[in-house]
């Protein structure tokens, strides 16, 4: 193979502290190269200095036979890369056409005057698109895609202007199973075309499926590469972690069922989307559920919170019967939400991470939902202190802003929030998307932590192995209703499926 880019002893300094140290990594043509590591691992912050938008602080930057200190973004796009980030950055009001030409729209001269070249963009979109196996016309509103086709464009977006190398990040942290196979099959065209893949993931049963090589970045450090089709995957986690993760079931011995925490009876929203749902969580319990994507699971959660308006149904928690018409009768009623996007509904992007854990305290004890009147700052900070060192939020200061935190450390933020509230029912709608490995291994230790503490949890998940491993009973929901509910030690992923597909 023809190496296209590669960076050595590269190192990135941040007001001192150290993201990369003496990193070496290289990107080949006609492979897909997979880059694995940690949240905070350095794994973006190397991706921004191929793309230009990060400068190293020391090292060099090889593209072709050329040695460079640092790129500019136009000096990374002409030399053929482009990044591909985990939030989607299509913008939903333009066309596919349009989208794909953002920031480069072609133009022509008509009579001295440059006008768009509507023709040109038609040819190069139809090219893009077909390639991607997206069979839409150009000028359909990005609006009306689903999760998948918008990848798809973002990936089009890319070939537009011929690349070398795609670095895809997440790519299919959004997507069901058979998405990521679409996604794989254009991957393999790309591969095959002679394109170089950067591929940014957090599932490790991909790893063997799609990659050919696979590296490692730990604290910064470099620490491998290796074959990604032969190297198992617990030798790929102990080089990430550095420990071994523990994947037992859960047993269930501390589940007392003569003591409820929480029971939904006949639950059905205006909107239809969640039919007369009943079912019981007893007190040290993990209750999860599963189904397929559109099924209707985070609906139920919605409604359960207030946020989807119900039309028939009772809640009670710990005895008491709930009237809960918006998330703030759930937030004073002790009703806990973590929900599915974490960026869009988790958490305020101006706060700092203690302002984000201290917020809902305020909000459940204030007479109006967000008369914050009675701040009071010291108070605050030491919140925001104590719960950064209970659940090993890791930033410099609870003072930092949280937009600045790895995924991992994002979603601990939240959960903080919802323990700061003292709440006793925790629903968590897909808890570790695009959350390493690691940072997984904590939040599974954290909800059964909550559980054995007498909270009420909730999972839903779209990863059966995620449920299996933590869930005492997994509740299967298909279109709108639970189909059935099934013990963990006698639950299986194909039992889990069938349920859920077979009508």
């Amino acid at each position: 193979m023809t190496r296209l880019v590669a960076v050595k002893d590269v190192v990135k300094k941040f007001s001192g502290t150290v993201a990369l140290k003496d990193v070496t990594f290289d990107i080949q043509a006609g492979e897909v190269h997979v880059l694995l590591g940690e949240n905070g691992a350095g794994k973006s912050t190397l991706m921004k200095i191929l793309s230009g938008i990060y400068a190293p602080t020391s090292g060099e930057i090889i593209l072709g036979d050329q040695s460079w200190k640092s790129l500019t973004p136009v000096q990374s796009r002409k030399f053929g890369i482009r990044l591909i980030y985990q939030e989607l950055s299509v913008i939903d009001h333009l066309s596919i056409e349009e989208n794909l030409f953002v920031g480069s729209i072609p133009t022509r001269r008509v009579l001295g005057i440059s006008v768009v070249d509507r023709a040109l963009m038609r040819e190069k979109a139809s090219k893009a698109m077909s390639r991607v196996g997206l069979n839409r016309p150009p000028q359909t509103l990005v609006s009306a895609l689903s999760i998948s086709e918008k990848q798809q464009v973002e990936i089009a977006k890319a070939l537009v202007e011929e690349p070398r190398i795609i670095i895809m990040d997440e790519p299919t942290s959004s997507l069901n199973d058979e998405e990521v196979a679409r996604l794989f099959i254009i991957i393999n065209d790309l591969r095959r075309s002679g394109i170089g893949i950067v591929y940014i993931s957090h599932k490790l049963k991909e790893i063997p499926v799609i990659g050919d090589r696979v590296s490692v970045l730990k604290d910064g450090c470099y620490v491998g590469t290796w074959d990604a089709k032969t190297t198992p995957i617990e030798t790929l986690v102990a080089r990430m972690v550095g420990r071994e993760l523990n994947h037992a079931r859960p047993d269930g011995q501390n589940i007392d069922k003569n003591d409820k925490v929480f029971a939904v009876d006949a639950l059905s929203s205006k909107d239809g989307m969640v039919n007369n749902v009943s079912f019981e969580l007893y007190r040290g319990e993990i209750l999860g559920f599963a189904g397929l994507m559109g099924a209707g699971r985070s609906e139920l959660m919605e409604t359960i919170f207030g946020v989807r308006p119900k039309s028939q149904g009772s809640l009670t928690l710990n005895n008491k019967r709930l009237n809960i018409n918006n998330p703030t009768d759930a937030i004073r009623a002790g009703i806990a939400f973590v929900t599915e996007d974490r960026r869009r509904t988790g958490f305020f992007h101006n706060f700092s991470v203690a302002e984000n854990i201290s917020i809902l305290p305020y909000i459940k004890s204030s007479r109006h939902a967000l008369s914050l009147e009675r701040l009071d700052y010291q108070a605050e900070n030491k919140m925001g202190e104590q719960y950064k060192t209970a659940l090993n939020i890791r930033c410099t200061s609870s003072k930092q802003a949280i937009t600045q935190l790895s995924g991992g450390n994002q979603q601990k933020a939240i959960i903080a929030k919802w323990l700061a509230a003292k709440s006793d029912l925790f629903i968590f709608d897909e808890p570790t998307r695009g959350i390493d490995i690691g940072a997984k291994a904590e939040i599974y230790s954290i909800l059964r932590d909550l559980a054995s503490s007498g909270c009420g949890i909730i999972v839903v998940s779209s990863e059966l192995p995620e449920l299996l491993s933590v869930c005492d009973r997994i509740a299967v929901y298909r279109h709108g209703e639970i189909v059935t509910c099934l013990d963990n030690q006698d639950a299986t992923e194909e039992k889990i499926m069938h349920a859920a597909t077979v009508c």
